[in-house]
């Protein structure tokens, strides 16, 4: 969980200093920025916690074979 909250913690920096770029500039590649790092954030925490829900629903099954 330490994982999925640093990166959320990144995550939401990323699209706050974007954020505070695009209203400094009037540049719309920030807001293109912002969605991307929305997108990839999004799915890395989907990945990470299906690996992390797919542990603990295979140990109890894997563990005594090991």
């Amino acid at each position: 969980m330490v994982i999925v909250r640093l990166l959320l913690a990144l995550g939401l920096i990323a699209i706050g200093v974007a954020g505070f770029m695009y209203l400094w500039t009037r540049d719309r590649r920030y807001l293109r920025f912002i969605v991307l790092v929305a997108k990839f954030t999004l799915l890395v925490m989907l990945g990470v916690l299906l690996l992390a829900a797919a542990e603990r629903l295979l140990m109890p099954v894997v563990g005594p074979l090991l």
